[in-house]
């Protein structure tokens, strides 16, 4: 009798491409100097370090940093007043514009040492200041960092400069000692995969966020950077209407949402793409319908009264929540809020987040007529 081997089914791991790196090799050297920059100041707290890697990074190009009440609010500093006041130290000027309780008027930061001039100590390009700058806000924001501490995140940003992607870095040199003392909180929080003395490894979460990215196995004739490149978020408001900015400025100036310059610059600049809902969304959204029926005048009222009291409409998610759906996946969010904009309970100013409004139905009272078909999903 013959047998046959007979290999065991082994289901497909779906795999998930890398998140592609931030900074070009050049630019990691950038990052790196900026850190060095900083670290060399005469600040002594982790508050002050942080706010002024912000403003360095923002003057690296002209001398002046601009930025906002609400970036600073953003930084979750400990101490935001004894930050700014710590710039007195270093000679520079206009930061005291950023004491009063203004939130959105930009405020621009003079220094000195970075005039724009060649012999300046940081003489970035245009190109190079926003990639690095773009870099700063995402490792910040990042999901194991964001809730750390101060110094947890300046070290989180030390780390990332200078370590290797998929390789152990050493400690810098310069590495300020609380953010030493904070590497732990980095470690318990997955921003690294191991630390041991002055060694450690970034987690594969945050890779991507690595100065030091692998070398192609070609290397380039030239380190010429993109000519091309998208609008900071400053010039992005700037060429926005009289209206959108007025909406912008109200999100993100908003106390009772809070959200984070990064947030809300990368809702409002992202393009909009069309959602494509499959079997398996209809499929959840006529669970929910059934869980949650007739929910179209509850959502007008909530949109309203979260309008009432921020002074702009909530995001889908916003929405959801407020109303008690229980967890829901994005698409089948989407889903929910579309159908009732087309039943008539909701109004939008698509693509713009942060719109929803009542809609014609909630104001006369009665529910737009909806084909049956659209109905059963």
């Amino acid at each position: 009798m013959s047998s046959s081997l007979r290999t065991p089914f082994t289901p497909a791991v779906p795999v998930v491409a890398p998140k592609p790196f931030l900074l070009t090799p050049h630019q990691g050297e950038a990052a790196r100097a900026l850190l060095a920059h900083v670290s060399a100041l005469p600040l002594t707290t982790a508050d002050a370090q942080l706010l002024a890697t912000v403003v360095t990074i923002r003057a690296a190009r002209a001398g002046v940093g601009n930025l906002t009440g609400q970036d600073v609010r953003s930084l979750r500093l400990a101490d935001p007043e004894g930050a700014v006041t710590a710039f007195a130290a270093l000679g520079w000027q206009g930061y005291e514009a950023l004491l009063g309780g203004d939130l959105v008027t930009p405020v621009g930061v003079i220094v000195p040492d970075l005039s724009g001039q060649p012999e300046s100590a940081l003489h970035f390009g245009k190109l190079m200041r926003s990639r690095v700058s773009g870099w700063t806000v995402r490792t910040l924001s990042a999901k194991p960092v964001k809730k750390t501490s101060t110094a947890a995140r300046l070290a989180a940003l030390f780390l990332a400069a200078h370590g290797p992607a998929d390789e152990h870095g050493t400690l810098p040199a310069h590495l300020p000692g609380h953010c030493r003392a904070a590497l732990p909180e980095l470690l318990d929080k997955g921003f690294l995969r191991e630390l041991d003395g002055d060694r450690y490894l970034l987690a594969e979460a945050v890779r991507h966020l690595s100065g030091m990215r692998p070398l192609p196995d070609v290397q380039p004739a030239t380190r010429d950077e993109p000519e091309a490149e998208g609008p900071s978020w400053q010039e992005w408001k700037d060429r926005a209407s009289v209206a959108l900015r007025r909406h912008v400025e109200a999100v993100e100036s908003c106390p009772e949402c809070a959200l984070s310059t990064a947030r809300v610059s990368e809702a409002f600049m992202r393009k909009a793409l069309p959602a494509q809902f499959g079997e398996k969304a209809r499929t959840a959204y006529g669970v929910w319908a059934a869980k949650y029926p007739d929910q179209g005048p509850a959502a007008a009222e909530s949109a309203a009264a979260f309008r009432a009291l921020h002074g702009h409409g909530p995001s889908v998610k916003q929405l959801c929540t407020a109303l008690g759906w229980g967890k829901m996946s994005r698409q089948l969010r989407i889903h929910v809020i579309r159908r009732l904009i087309a039943e008539g309970w909701l109004t939008n100013t698509d693509p713009v987040p942060w719109t929803l409004r009542p809609g014609k139905a909630a104001q006369t009272g009665t529910a737009a007529a909806a084909p049956v078909a659209a109905r059963r999903g």
